[in-house]
């Protein structure tokens, strides 16, 4: 079967765009089609896939990791699924998509030959541990310490659609990559978490390396930086507005006060378009 797909990245977070109209692929066995044509060495390549559906007149995505378990949410996987449509129609700039059963805002700022400077509404975050979900008798999780192989780390836990463990650290000359896949799999999470490691750097900036539940390290995270910005916001060490920095370039994340929704704003880069051959 032939798999048609756009590939776009976030700041080196790469996606395929699958659109459901032109494949016949039943839901069940898209997390075998993740694994199988996100494979960097036999397949096309990627953190993910984005499947794309219309369901009563908006367009939803489901998101599916390399490793072929589902995802909740995606920030960047938002911003890739409003460019995809944009490229479509450069008159359109606001659309609304669903993901996990919630509609979100995206608009187009500005937009260059291959790509979009783009924002979107992630929703709310939550830090009641039951709702992250996270097991444990603490009703909250903010720099309160985890045990990992035998040492307490201090960590702030929340969901921003997913579940998501902050960790403030001085700098990234350590083995962060085994401590995130050890965190991603902690016992205390029972479906998992993401895992960043935030080096603060002013009230308006934060370096961060992201340990992505299901994907690894990846070049940025959107739900990450956002997820960031709030655990640091309840610590009091930095401003509801931030600017977060990856190796890869930064993504500006505003947790307004007034709605308590998060808004996350950063380029999109078209890559590519083919057909992947599914065994």
């Amino acid at each position: 079967m032939k798999i048609p797909f756009v590939k776009y990245h976030a700041l080196a977070n790469d996606f395929l765009v699958i659109e459901a109209a032109q494949v016949r692929v039943p839901k069940a066995r898209l997390g075998r089609l993740a694994r199988t044509i996100c494979n960097r060495r036999s397949g096309v390549g990627a953190d993910g896939i984005l499947f794309l559906s219309t369901y009563r007149g908006n367009r939803r995505v489901d998101v599916y990791n390399a490793d072929g378990s589902w995802a909740e949410k995606s920030g960047n996987g938002l911003r890739i699924a409003a460019m995809h449509e944009y490229l479509k129609n450069r008159r359109r700039r606001r659309f609304e998509i669903i993901m996990n059963d919630q509609m979100h805002q995206a608009q187009v700022l500005e937009g260059f030959d291959n790509g979009a400077l783009i924002t979107t509404q992630l929703g709310s975050p939550t830090f009641e541990t039951k709702r992250i979900p996270m097991k444990g008798k603490r009703r909250v999780m903010i720099n309160a310490p985890l045990k990992v192989g035998g040492v307490q780390f201090p960590v702030t836990c929340l969901a921003v659609g997913n579940p998501h463990a902050v960790l403030p650290v001085d700098d990234f000359d350590f083995d962060w990559q085994t401590l995130g896949a050890e965190i991603e799999t902690h016992p205390s999470f029972p479906r998992g978490t993401n895992v960043e490691f935030v080096r603060v750097v002013s009230r308006r900036r934060i370096d961060l390396a992201d340990w992505e539940r299901g994907a690894g390290a990846t070049g940025s995270s959107g739900t990450g930086a956002a997820a960031a910005v709030c655990a640091m916001v309840m610590l009091g060490a930095v401003e509801r507005e931030c600017a977060v920095y990856f190796d890869t370039g930064n993504l500006k994340v505003h947790w307004r006060r007034e709605s308590d929704l998060i808004e996350l704003t950063g380029p999109v880069d078209y890559i590519a378009k083919g057909e992947f051959v599914s065994p």
